[in-house]
């Protein structure tokens, strides 16, 4: 796949954050779970709590220097599932996958879908919309894509393992529009996260299921 047909097929990428997160994302970036852990400090168990197991509830991090950050929940990803459907990686090898990237959604409907789960509709999320083609051209490097939703279990998970994250070139795009339509690709995930999110962000919003709370948090420039 070439990086420009990423933005020609998906111009806007998705993020949903906990509610009250833009101010600290806007400050330290859009971080991965472990880049997150790593800026809070966090160590011993808690940090096993939080990077070496499934996590069942959100929970908060907290920091001399820095306001409450909130990881989330890996509800939709089940243990049992998870190790069945993996095809050459360890279970404690999958989350160390997951929690070193950050993840989008490529269209509105599978945001939509994420609002309005069961365990978040009733909850306030930042909703971050970023530029793809601004996105992949300064990041292209550590942008990986993937044709699954890689965080959950649920519905008869899909197989997953080493080669679920492409880089972008290594990518068999019109194979999977074939077969799949707008679908061909689920999620674009970016290692570490995304410094200096407003160089390629467009929106920032507070949403809850079924519509948007405050319309805009943040103006572009």
């Amino acid at each position: 796949m070439k990086p420009e047909e990423i933005a020609a097929n998906y111009p806007r990428l998705f993020h949903m954050a906990n509610g009250g997160s833009w101010p600290s994302i806007r400050r330290h970036g859009l971080l991965s779970t472990r880049s997150l852990v790593d800026l809070y400090e966090v160590g011993g168990k808690r940090r096993e709590e939080i990077l070496g197991i499934r996590r069942r509830e959100s929970l908060k991090l907290e920091h001399p220097e820095f306001d409450t950050a909130v990881v989330r929940d890996q509800l939709p990803l089940r243990e049992k599932a998870l190790e069945k459907c993996l095809t050459d990686m360890t279970l404690q090898e999958w989350l160390e996958t997951l929690n070193s990237r950050v993840f989008f959604w490529l269209d509105e409907p599978h945001l939509e879908s994420l609002l309005g789960a069961k365990a978040y509709r009733e909850d306030a999320h930042d909703v971050i919309t970023v530029d793809t083609a601004a996105l992949v051209e300064r990041d292209s490097t550590r942008i990986r894509l993937s044709p699954i939703n890689s965080g959950s279990t649920l519905y008869n998970p899909r197989p997953r393992g080493s080669k679920t994250f492409m880089l972008i070139e290594e990518y068999p795009f019109e194979e999977r529009r074939r077969a799949r339509g707008k679908d061909a690709i689920v999620e674009l995930a970016v290692e570490g996260g995304i410094e200096q999110v407003e160089q390629v962000a467009v929106r920032a919003e507070r949403r809850r299921c079924g519509g948007v709370i405050e319309e805009v948090l943040w103006e572009p420039r």
